[in-house]
């Protein structure tokens, strides 16, 4: 069963390699206001392309607020190549090669293989699915989202609202209450 993550908290380590070399260490070179990290489900994936395509679109926007966006995936290095390929990433960095062990350690669900999806490419036995985390640069929780399914995902425009409202506010990371209820 997934941990849940404590906002205003330090998130776990996460450490990939990235497509195309180098590697995403986070905290090592913080985005100057937030990481954002969107952990997609993989290259079998139709709806993971679909959003990543739109985040990839946007990546401008989220740099322009001082945000460092990487997509991360339990795939191996041929496949989150092909996966950066297919939504022509300039923008956003991926990494591969994200553990199960990791993954749950963030929070996020891990599905077992039904086969291939409905592209016609093989599911990997075990695999994560989404979660979207803004990270600051102190290496705290300030947004997260995870999901059981690749439905229904944060959108990224409205997640640049956020961004710039929580700038414009110093708002707070929300949610850190851990008390008696």
């Amino acid at each position: 069963m997934p941990s849940a993550l404590l906002p205003r908290y330090p998130v776990p380590s996460l450490n990939v390699p990235l497509v195309g070399g180098g590697r995403f260490a986070l905290g090592a070179n913080p985005g100057e206001r937030f990481d954002l990290i969107v952990f997609y489900r993989g290259l079998h994936c139709p709806i993971c392309a679909k959003y990543l395509l739109e985040l990839e679109r946007l990546a401008p926007e989220f740099n322009t607020r001082g945000v460092q966006v990487v997509a991360v995936s339990s795939d191996d290095e041929t496949r989150g190549q092909e996966m950066s390929d297919k939504v022509k990433a300039s923008g956003i960095r991926f990494g591969y090669g994200l553990s199960l062990r990791s993954a749950q350690q963030w929070g996020l669900y891990i599905s077992a293989s039904r086969g291939k999806t409905s592209i016609g490419i093989e599911e990997p036995a075990l695999f994560s699915e989404p979660g979207v985390f803004l990270v600051r640069p102190d290496g705290t929780l300030y947004y997260g989202a995870v999901q059981t399914m690749p439905f229904a995902r944060p959108q990224f425009q409205d997640l640049i609202g956020a961004i710039d409202f929580a700038i414009a506010k110093d708002y707070p990371a929300r949610g850190e209450y851990t008390g008696a209820v």
